[in-house]
């Protein structure tokens, strides 16, 4: 048994990974199919060659040309079809540690951000992790190999949650970023995705990668409760508020909502490259939705 706080994390984070990873495997044998790869087709996929086609490939690859030439179908391979590089960025600010139900949205998004994870290392690709947080980051250069995965998300599931004894805003390493992974690179930052500026250098970014945005909205953050008067815990000021559900506080809540609405999606104009999932969702259920919803646009 362990015998330390920190062994007993590692031990419960590789617990939940394995239970993802078995519901992973069983999505991509199952529903998800060949669609995962073509999912990500579009801007730098580069041509290989022209190989055989097999039962289940994309018909769209198909190349007529040599086809009518040789007799038998064959199709065009991309370079990303050997490999996949995923650079996976949780921005684990304190906000994160809002919930109204049984579930943090940074319990929600630590799980998301695993079944992500999970998903590489099935697939055999690259998988590397910046996790920033308050107070530093911590960088895990892409790997190949489930092992090597494996460590490295359950580093980042059963991470520490940040202190909100006195919160402070996450500093993200963009300069790191612009060189931690090959170009054409998916980058996935998962965070809240508050109201705020655009990052400087963002468009060499979305240039450099395939920038994506994932994020997980409390129920609370749809629609406030219609009772007359609740109280809730505000972890980015460290503060219990009570709310009214006065008109002046609902309309305050929708222009929240609608600058937030505005940041997410100047960050990540394409629908397509952005994902959002509630707390009360099922979180693989609804990645699979957004890789079919990908491949059918392709």
């Amino acid at each position: 048994m362990p015998n330390d706080a920190s062994e007993l994390v590692t031990t419960s984070a590789l617990a939940l990974l394995r239970r993802l990873e078995w519901r992973v495997r069983h999505a991509v044998e199952t529903v998800l199919s060949g669609e995962y790869r073509s999912a990500f087709r579009g801007r730098g996929m580069e041509f290989d060659q022209v190989v055989r086609y097999e039962f289940g490939d994309d018909v769209r690859d198909i190349d007529w040309n040599v086809t009518a030439r040789l007799g038998e179908p064959y199709r065009k391979k991309f370079v990303e079809e050997r490999e996949i590089t995923f650079l996976v960025m949780f921005e684990d600010s304190p906000s994160l540690q809002f919930g109204s139900g049984g579930q943090s949205k940074r319990e929600a998004l630590l799980e998301l951000a695993g079944l992500v994870m999970m998903l590489g290392a099935i697939n055999r690709d690259r998988v590397g992790c910046i996790h920033a947080t308050p107070t530093g980051y911590h960088f895990h250069e892409p790997m190949r190999g489930r092992g090597a995965i494996m460590h490295t998300a359950a580093n980042l599931v059963g991470s520490a949650a940040p202190s909100i004894e006195e919160p402070a805003p996450v500093a993200l390493p963009w300069r790191l970023l612009a060189k931690a992974a090959p170009k054409h690179s998916i980058l996935i930052w998962l965070g809240d995705h508050p109201p705020r500026e655009r990052p400087e250098g963002w468009n060499v970014l979305a240039r450099r990668y395939q920038p994506m945005g994932f994020r997980i909205e409390d129920p609370w953050e749809r629609e406030l409760p219609t009772d007359d008067r609740f109280a809730a815990y505000d972890p980015t000021t460290g503060q219990l508020i009570t709310l009214d559900g006065s008109r002046a506080e609902r309309h305050a809540h929708a222009q929240w909502r609608a600058a937030r609405e505005d940041t997410f999606s100047r960050l990540f104009p394409d629908p397509l490259s952005r994902l959002t999932v509630g707390t009360d969702q099922n979180r693989l259920d609804a990645l699979v939705r957004f890789f079919h919803a990908r491949q059918a646009k392709r």
